[in-house]
């Protein structure tokens, strides 16, 4: 799909039958590969106490931090810098978790990868820092209230057109089209939201726009 905003998403239609088995039981389908992603956005996690000398010692196991805001914002406010590998990091988590919901929702009946784009495509554009306002992502995020209002009420509509799918694949073994590029607006509507407030890669205000 050509976009000039600098956040694209897009799936690939699957013009064929879907697996009826797995579109029916996905919510189960999707934990194993859900509980991977969710321990790369987990901070840390406590499992427990050690005793040693009469002491106790909280034992952590850190597991990732998730899309990186808070070190973006600074580095840019102060030093006018977005490090590659901070943008690549947050890039392909972005991109893993876009696989999952894609699977989730049913848009592709694959085990979501990894690593591997399989039909989803997220694309960000690595945005030159100096050409980014210094102070903007202090504010981004209150700045994007009217699009969190709007993908609300969005994203129950997305559920519904889910759940409509749903049935629809377990009959036909197919995803109805108009359902489908909706629920994918709907992706994309939130992840162009993503790429501007938390992922800061560029000062140019998300549309009001599915497509």
């Amino acid at each position: 799909m050509v976009s000039s905003y600098p956040v694209t998403f897009d799936v690939d239609y699957p013009d064929r039958d879907l697996d009826r088995f797995s579109t029916a039981f996905r919510i189960l389908f999707v934990i194993p590969i859900a509980i991977v992603l969710s321990l790369l956005t987990g901070a840390s996690t406590h499992y427990g106490t050690t005793a040693h000398g009469g002491t106790n010692e909280t034992v952590t196991l850190v597991t990732g931090g998730g899309v990186l805001f808070l070190p973006l914002v600074l580095m840019i406010v102060f030093r006018q810098k977005y490090p590659r590998w901070w943008f690549d990091w947050n890039l392909q988590l972005l991109r893993f978790n876009a696989r999952v919901g894609a699977y989730l929702v049913l848009l592709d009946d694959r085990d979501p990868s990894t690593d591997e784009e399989q039909s989803v495509h997220l694309d960000l554009a690595y945005p030159d820092a100096r050409q980014l306002n210094q102070w903007l992502p202090l504010i981004k995020w209150l700045l994007a209230i009217p699009h969190y209002i709007v993908l609300f009420f969005l994203v129950i509509g997305a559920v519904v057109a889910v759940i409509v799918a749903w049935f629809a694949i377990l009959f036909t073994g197919r995803y109805p089209r108009d359902l489908f590029n909706f629920v994918v607006g709907v992706i994309r509507w939130s992840n162009r939201v993503t790429g501007y407030a938390f992922a800061l890669v560029t000062d140019e205000y998300p549309p009001f726009r599915l497509s």
